[in-house]
């Protein structure tokens, strides 16, 4: 079930039996709950590699009910697309390996989908090759409404702006791909300033999650990684792709990423988000 990265990285860590026990919740089949869940969802974050292989993250969104899976089923159907600036939408005219993440930060419940995505006339046709669920820790709580978008590019480069939405932010997402190119997308969160900003380096401690340890051991074989930052205030989204690193030495096992490649986007995000309510397991 797990490849080699995945058994490295759950070893360092020292979470390798706990790994086994709940490996089980990784499946095929959608959930009607998990059907349920996609379909009152307004956006998806997604990670894959762009035709030179650097792995970025990104987000998709549209009025609940874009997103569209049959219980029992494995594909889910989604009528969006990046926009025509993103690094990905290239990538997304063909059959491209993804790992999907919708979120829910009102409620603090999210799940990951990874598999293959193939072109449709309206938008995207997911064929999962892994569904689970995901603990509500690190989540700040916020609820949505919509706002115009505006798409345009700001940016293309680490400066001063840009750190210091890093600096503030309490929650990213993070796109990597094991050796075989299968892509996963995963959340991280914690209070303003848990991800450390100097010059084009970025560091973070990489909390106690499920223990699948599928973003890590991702890293183990392949260092290539996307990051989308969402500044919830404005709706712009700051993608970030490079190479990261564990510091397996280190207790809190913090990942650095060295950026590579900047793309800042204004109303990426057509929606509006209240302040947040801070996650109580927040270190």
């Amino acid at each position: 079930m797990f490849h080699t990265g995945e058994l490295a990285a759950q070893r360092k860590a020292g979470v390798r039996e706990q790994a086994e026990r709940i490996g089980g919740m990784v499946r095929t089949e959608m959930p009607t709950a998990a059907a349920a869940f996609l379909a009152a969802q307004p956006l998806l974050v997604i990670g894959a590699a762009d035709r030179d292989q650097r792995m970025w993250s990104s987000v998709l969104t549209g009025r609940p009910g874009f997103l569209r899976a049959e219980p029992g089923g494995e594909t889910v159907e989604i009528d969006a697309r990046p926009l025509p600036t993103d690094p990905l939408a290239e990538a997304l005219t063909r059959p491209t390996r993804i790992g999907a993440l919708a979120l829910d930060p009102g409620t603090r419940r999210r799940m990951r989908i990874n598999g293959l995505a193939v072109p449709w006339p309206n938008g995207l046709h997911l064929v999962a090759d892994q569904i689970y669920g995901n603990c509500p820790r690190y989540i700040q709580r916020r609820t949505a409404s919509p706002r115009a978008a505006t798409p345009e590019v700001l940016s293309d480069s680490l400066g001063e702006p840009e750190r210091a939405l890093i600096t503030r932010a309490d929650t990213f997402f993070i796109a990597t791909s094991s050796a075989e190119g299968d892509a996963d997308t995963s959340h991280r969160g914690g209070n303003p300033g848990f991800v450390k900003v100097e010059g084009n380096r970025l560091t973070w401690p990489d909390y106690p999650g499920n223990a699948l340890m599928m973003t890590l051991g991702n890293l183990e074989q392949n260092p290539s990684a996307g990051l989308l930052f969402p500044d919830w205030d404005t709706g712009a989204t700051l993608q970030l792709s490079g190479t990261a690193r564990v510091d397996w030495a280190h207790p809190d096992h913090l990942v650095h990423f060295e950026v590579a490649r900047v793309l800042r986007t204004g109303g990426a995000l057509p929606l509006s988000w209240t302040p947040p309510e801070y996650s109580p397991h927040n270190p």
